[in-house]
């Protein structure tokens, strides 16, 4: 062997000595192989196997070397003399070799047998085993002797090795010893191709059998599976802010790959998002099964509740919050809990992996693991594993609890936000569809105006949770405020921007530690104003979608409106506004921005819901929900419908007054005349007459012609004076010797609301009395 490489590795397979001739052969260094797994330099030169083809034969010769491990040779041939070499290594004659597969069938640890041809013992290397043991073992099958679950595939890859002679390596197999019930190994095969070398001038060879080595790696395989099982875990737990969905992902994790069954209980309060009590879990408190997967036979259903029965070492675990196995052969607290242990019987299971879910010291709920019928029992070495499991799982679930706390508060505080009902208008219908979840800042509004009119207002907020609730309360307070002072939709949105723009100024000037300093505000509103006397509506939006119209006869349309920039814009342009007719009956539709593709007249969905238009408005809205899909982007969706109707004649009167000095008067005996008709006599057809009174006068004194008066009996009693001038009238308190200037104080008096509204033509000076004890 003068120039044959020579490799020397331990019983673990690693590298110790490696010769000049092995640095030539191989490639790597002396100091760079030194270290290597002896498979990983086989593997990586497993092409020159071909070069054999047109030469000598090449072959790799394996004997063990006392007290360091296995020598390889790869010989090219010739015979080995005894002539020694310049690495230091001597030529192996026959004896020596002799000697050497002596000391490893004697003293080496690894499993080694030795087959023929036809893959029959001829020896066999077992250091956990007498002598006698293996002898009795020569001549038998090796299939039957290692008992593989898989005997075909394990045959097929040693006849593989022994028609190429490629080293197979590190091949898994699963055995199970015979009598051994319920215990499998799992082992690992490397087997080499063993042949008779010629002489140094013949390349002939004669295949003599086949060497495999044994090695039992259940443990290392043990090991894998729970390193894989928590990677899975890790991989797939908490990446959701849903506590049911963070324990499906428990079980869909550990199942079928490492548990046979997996059961997760949470405490129900903490589903709800409440904070768990530190401490051992309370007689009494129930458990919210959240999570179930494997067999088919369960005890109880996912979403069933209960309390951990005493007496079971459910119950234990939820005390003293540590981790347990138990087998399953005897169950001695099957009549504390027959259910369970009843489920366990039919599935087979053999042993229990029990786990508290703790954060912080608190219980939030347990992972019930089984193994069933042929899979290895849990053991003690699973334990730390599951600990670590069920730490990630818990971290999940409490962020997700802690998600659903804020979503609750900031959806209870939007619902309060809200209008809790349609609120009575004279001429307008209304009712609203709010689609659950999301915790989306979406608000709609119903306003009584002045003359009979109402506002529809939508709006939303682009972020979500307790911020945009809060957001969306100051917003709509704001649209609330403006509403008041009767302006045009227009001119309302204009001072809303304003309103917008120092709300986000404010919100740059909070700590930087504070989220929302680095929160945008963003949000969206759009502002209708519906006159029953001249059945218009007039409209504005600010980044809103257009509403739909669908009339009485079922033609529907999107309003065509220039939608102005989102609120807390930086730069905007001025908003327009547009009036259009809607005949009565007609269905007005304001929805956030969810429902623009379902409101579109040409998708058919939403018009169709709405089709006929007669039906009841709640129905309505529930006709609407049945089409809309079962989506994540529409959580939180609103929808504010409303039907609109004509003035009813019998709820107002109105006249034109002369422009003279006679209207005053004529203004009186026509206002009387109505307040008798609807039994308004008394103080508040007295209070009414010198409203009136009063002023028409001022009408007449400083405004211009045409001049109307209109009484509207609706939530109270209103007086409208209309005239031609766009002078704006203003309260002063007249003195002691003054003749006049004491109109409106007077009507300011009489009356509980007053004020002024403009229009291109002219201005309208209303005030509103109530009625007490008068219902509408």
């Amino acid at each position: 062997m003068a120039d044959a490489p020579l490799m020397v590795v331990d019983s673990a397979g690693v590298v110790t000595g490696w010769s000049r001739a092995a640095e030539r052969r191989f490639g790597p260094a002396t100091a760079d192989a030194l270290g290597l797994h002896v498979m990983d330099v086989l593997a990586g030169d497993r092409r020159r196997a071909a070069d054999a083809a047109g030469g000598a034969a090449v072959g790799l010769r394996l004997a063990p070397l006392a007290g360091s491990g296995w020598g390889f040779w790869e010989t090219d041939g010739r015979r080995v003399s005894g002539d020694g070499d310049g690495d230091g290594v001597g030529e192996v004659d026959s004896g020596v070799g002799t000697a050497l597969l002596d000391v490893m069938f004697t003293q080496a640890r690894v499993r080694v047998h030795v087959l023929d041809p036809g893959l029959d013992v001829l020896r066999i290397s077992d250091p956990s085993a007498d002598a006698e043991d293996t002898t009795k073992l020569r001549g038998r099958p090796f299939l039957d002797v290692c008992d593989f679950e898989e005997p075909e595939r394990a045959e097929a890859f040693v006849r593989e090795v022994l028609r190429t002679g490629v080293p197979g390596v590190e091949q898994p197999f699963r055995a199970r010893p015979a009598g051994v019930p319920g215990v499998s190994r799992t082992l690992s095969l490397t087997a080499f191709r063993l042949q008779e070398h010629g002489t140094r001038q013949s390349a002939d060879s004669r295949v003599l059998g086949v060497a495999v080595a044994v090695v039992d790696v259940s443990e290392r395989v043990r090991r894998r599976c729970r390193e894989a099982a928590l990677t899975a875990v890790r991989d797939m737990v908490g990446r959701t802010l849903d506590v049911e969905a963070t324990c499906r992902d428990l079980v869909e994790a550990l199942v079928p790959d490492y548990a046979d069954v997996g059961v997760v209980e949470v405490v129900d309060e903490v589903l709800r998002g409440a904070t768990p009590e530190p401490g051992p879990l309370g007689r009494g408190v129930p458990l919210r099964r959240a999570a179930y997967a494997g067999s088919s036979e369960s005890a109880h259903p996912v979403g069933d509740i209960r309390e951990v029965p005493h007496g079971t070492p459910f119950q234990r675990a939820a005390s003293d919050l540590r981790a347990r196995v138990l087998p399953l052969g005897d169950i001695p607290w099957a009549d504390a809990d027959p259910a369970r242990a009843a489920s366990i019987r039919r599935v087979g299971a053999h042993t229990l992996l029990l786990v508290p879910l703790t954060v912080r010291g608190a219980i939030l709920g347990l992972v019930t693991l089984y193994r069933c019928g042929d899979s290895e029992p849990f053991t003690e070495e699973d334990i730390p594993a599951a600990l670590a499991m069920a730490s990630r799982t818990a971290l999940g679930i409490d962020n997700a609890r802690r998600y659903v706390h804020e979503y609750t508060i900031a959806s209870a505080l939007q619902r309060r936000l809200l209008p809790q009902r349609p609120v009575p208008q004279p001429a307008v219908e209304t009712d609203h569809l709010l689609l659950p979840g999301g915790g989306a800042g979406n608000w709609f509004d119903t306003i009584a105006l002045s003359g009979a009119r109402t506002a529809l207002v939508i709006g939303e907020v682009a972020t979500r949770g307790i911020y945009a609730a809060t957001t969306m309360g100051q917003l709509r307070t704001v649209v609330h405020a403006l509403a008041a002072l009767d302006l045009e939709p227009d001119e309302l949105l204009a001072r809303l921007y304003d309103t917008a723009a120092r709300l986000a100024e404010e919100r740059t000037q909070l700590p930087q530690s504070d989220p929302l300093h680095r929160e945008p505000l963003a949000a969206t509103c759009s502002y209708a104003v519906y006159d029953p006397f001249t059945g218009k509506c007039t409209l504005a939006s600010a980044g809103h979608p257009a509403p739909l119209v669908v009339e009485p006869d079922g033609a529907a349309f999107v309003v065509g409106l220039p939608v102005g920039p989102p609120l807390g814009t930086a730069d905007r342009a001025p908003v327009a506004s547009v009036s259009f007719s809607l005949p009565e009956g007609s269905l007005l539709a304001l929805h956030t921005n969810a429902l623009r593709a379902y409101s579109q007249p040409s998708s058919g969905a939403m018009r169709q819901a709405l089709t006929p238009t007669d039906r009841p408005l709640k129905e309505l809205c529930d006709a609407v929900a049945y089409v809309l899909p079962d989506s994540a982007e529409l959580q939180g969706a609103a929808l504010l419908l409303a039907r609109t109707h004509a003035m009813p004649p019998e709820r107002y009167a109105a006249w034109e007054l002369p422009y003279d000095k006679t209207a005053p008067a004529t203004a009186r005996r026509l206002a009387s005349r109505t307040l008798a008709d609807w039994h308004l006599e008394g103080d508040t057809g007295d209070a009414t007459e010198l409203i009136v009174s009063e002023l028409v006068t001022n009408a007449v004194r400083y405004g211009s012609p045409p001049l109307e008066l209109r009484l509207i009996r609706d939530r109270g009693l209103t007086c409208e004076i209309r005239d031609g001038s766009t002078t704006a009238p203003y309260m002063k308190y007249a003195g002691a010797v003054d003749e006049g200037g004491r109109g409106l104080f007077i009507m300011s008096q009489l009356a509980s609301l007053w004020g002024t509204r403009y229009a291109p033509d002219g201005k309208t000076v209303w005030s509103e009395q109530t009625l007490p004890g008068h219902e509408d």
